[in-house]
């Protein structure tokens, strides 16, 4: 699973730390399990001045961004509230799938990272190495 951070690292930053990432999930290694709410946080990101300027400044049109998100993400429902709660109530999201499906989640989100020991005990991998 991708966070929208890591989405945006992937598709509108480039940046360098995650291009095995971004590989791996162009060519199906890894299975990016989202929800269409997460679409649309990353559709309302997208549109935040500081991006527009990074997305304008790399040519890149945020539906570029969203296409990525449309044909390499694996939409699935809502998943049920996780038994672990996140500080950040827009990350639960991430969580609670991540928890569900018992998926490695991608976060750069201090509010995730403090929760590794927990999402490990639901055998959740907090940024695993990409190979």
């Amino acid at each position: 699973m991708l966070d929208t951070n890591i989405v945006l690292d992937l598709w509108v930053f480039d940046e360098p730390k995650a291009e095995a990432l971004r590989v791996s999930v162009e060519t199906g290694r890894t299975h990016w399990l989202a929800t269409a709410a997460m679409r649309e946080e990353l559709a309302r990101v997208l549109a935040y001045p500081q991006i527009v300027k990074r997305l304008t400044h790399r040519e890149i049109p945020a539906d570029t961004v969203l296409g990525h998100f449309d044909r390499w993400a694996q939409l699935h429902p809502d998943a049920p509230k996780a038994e672990y709660v996140c500080k950040d109530p827009d990350d639960q999201k991430f969580i609670d799938l991540a928890v569900t499906h018992t998926a490695a989640l991608h976060s750069k989100d201090a509010q995730v990272l403090c929760m590794k020991n927990r999402l490990a005990r639901c055998g959740v991998a907090l940024n695993p190495v990409t190979p």
